[in-house]
């Protein structure tokens, strides 16, 4: 089987029927699914089998466009946990190399890529993978919030799109590379927000994809000495709503705040600490992500040609401004304090305009004239391009998403389903959706689990407490045309990382749209770099 792990590279500058009782901090979390899910297993079941994998060979295609042949081990779908919810989402897949072009590699102490393919918080399996790269290449489940349990193949997301799987998560690219520079790979499973029972009740909303990941990753590194490669060593990856959780693993590293839903569906007594991250265009601390987006995209018009209501849009922008005020977060490279006032400044100078004067350096000189031409508002001078803030808005264009973006009024948004809980569908989740709902709740308030489930879904809120158990490396990529959420994110989540004194890795791709990985390959040469594994 051949695989090509991407396309040509662009070059760019520095992702039961009953229902349970046991809770967290008041979060219920413990519906169950109707099969697969008996809760009896023995803790044995936790011990990885070595031998039981099968022999397989694959070709890969480079960044480069050579191809590499790689002999590896697979092992199929493996239940991570004791006590399953639902074994359909909670197993995973290991792939790791013995051979590449006709040379023997040992993956025994080899850098483990954690790579899931969530994507807008829907289902993820890898229960019928055949081989590497599967999570990436398969929906994994899905299904609307009020339709039945989501099996085989559900049409393409709204996130989705040719960067990302069907659910709007990552491909196999990383896989594939990761394979052939002879690391090796696990892939897992997860459960999501449109999962529910017989009886209607949902049993994948929030946390349940967080601690299912954190499950897996105890798995991994309980097995140490078992399992190939090392568990000392893991490094995530994430697309969209899976870069969230990606970001979400290294920043909750042994966080205590999950122990109690990790003992409930029995996962491994071991670290769920990860040792870097990858995260693509992450979807992440959704409570302030309204606001965020309006500061960011507020101006810019629908696909329609509408605009957003304009008092909802300022009412989120100034929301924004006292969060990104309390944050006192300073920008890279010396910026000082990032406020409402200079963010626009400090992502221009800081990312959109070293991405486009990549991205410029690298055409040929007739190339480079006519994207000139075509766009006027860039100025090319000594070999730099430079813009205004407001002439950047208008060369990305339309806005995806309309106001509120992420708690939606009508609670029609993923996200507002992401905190259903019980037979409840979807909730909100921020103060401004409850107050201004347009469904006729009777309550305008958010629900008393509300925010111990935030906390539980946002990095943020761990980096801001100096946890010692994050990840110290960060990689970390969005798309300068991506309005799926803010760019205030990721360089937040950047900024949050680095005042730790964490290594960040982040940059953003010139005139890229949501889950663009136009740089797999200096992914993998970096995941070398900080994990000192010399690559093959």
């Amino acid at each position: 089987m051949k695989h090509r792990a991407v396309r040509r590279r662009s070059v760019v500058l520095g992702i039961g029927a009953t229902a349970g009782v046991a809770a967290v901090g008041g979060v219920a979390l413990s519906a169950r699914a109707d099969s697969g899910s008996s809760g009896t297993t023995s803790s044995g079941a936790l011990v990885f089998d070595k031998d039981a994998y099968t022999v397989k060979t694959t070709t890969v295609t480079d960044t480069h466009g050579d191809e590499h042949s790689v002999t590896y081990h697979f092992w199929k779908a493996v239940t991570y946990v004791a006590k399953p919810v639902d074994a359909t989402y909670q197993s995973l897949i290991v792939s790791a190399p013995v051979e590449i072009d006709g040379t023997a590699v040992d993956p025994s102490d080899a850098p483990i890529l954690f790579a899931n393919s969530v994507g807008g918080y829907m289902p993820s399996s890898v229960a019928e993978a055949t081989g590497v790269g599967a999570g990436g290449m398969s929906t994994g489940g899905g299904g609307a919030p009020g339709g039945a349990t989501p099996s085989g193949s559900p049409s393409a997301a709204p996130n989705a799109n040719d960067n990302t799987n069907a659910n709007g998560g990552a491909t196999a690219s990383n896989q594939l590379l990761a394979l052939a520079a002879g690391y090796v790979v696990v892939e897992p499973g997860a459960r999501g927000r449109t999962l529910k029972n017989s009886v209607g009740e949902y049993y994948g909303t929030a946390p349940a994809a967080i601690v299912d990941l954190k499950a897996a990753v105890r798995y991994v590194r309980f097995n140490k000495g078992r399992i190939p490669g090392d568990t000392d060593r893991i490094v995530s990856a994430g697309t969209s709503a899976g870069g969230a959780l990606s970001s979400l693993l290294g920043a909750s590293g042994d966080g205590a705040l999950y122990d109690e839903a990790l003992a409930e569906i029995g996962a491994a007594d071991a670290s769920d600490a990860v040792f870097a991250v990858g995260a693509w265009c992450p979807i992440t601390d959704l409570e302030h992500a309204d606001g965020a987006y309006e500061w960011n995209w507020g101006t810019n018009a629908l696909g329609t040609g509408d605009q957003v209501d304009q008092s909802v849009s300022r009412e989120l922008r100034s929301q924004f401004a006292e969060y990104q005020a309390s944050l006192k977060l300073k920008g890279l490279n010396g910026f000082g304090t990032l406020n409402a006032r200079n963010y626009d400044t400090y992502l221009l100078k800081q990312y959109m305009e070293p991405s486009a004067t990549a991205y410029l350096a690298a055409l040929s000189d007739s190339e480079r004239a006519a994207y000139l031409a075509k766009n006027t508002f860039l100025t090319w001078s000594g070999g730099r391009a430079s813009f205004s803030w407001e002439d950047f808005l208008t060369h990305v264009g339309a806005r995806k998403k309309t106001a509120p973006a992420f708690d939606a009024l009508d609670l029609s948004a993923g996200e507002n389903n992401l905190f259903g809980t019980g037979t409840t569908a979807s909730r909100h989740f921020t103060a401004y959706g409850a107050r201004n709902d347009s469904t006729g709740l009777g309550s305008k308030r958010v629900a008393g689990d509300i925010p111990e489930k935030l906390r539980l879904m946002n990095p943020m809120y761990h980096l801001a407490r100096k946890n010692p158990g994050r990840a110290r490396h960060w990689w970390i990529r969005l798309g300068t045309n991506d309005t799926d959420t803010s760019h205030v994110i990721s360089a937040n989540l950047a900024a949050a990382a680095k005042a730790l004194g964490d290594e960040v890795n982040h940059l953003y791709y010139w005139d890229q749209g949501h889950g663009a990985n136009t740089d797999p390959g200096d992914f993998i040469t970096w995941i070398a770099k900080v994990t000192g594994h010399s690559q093959r």
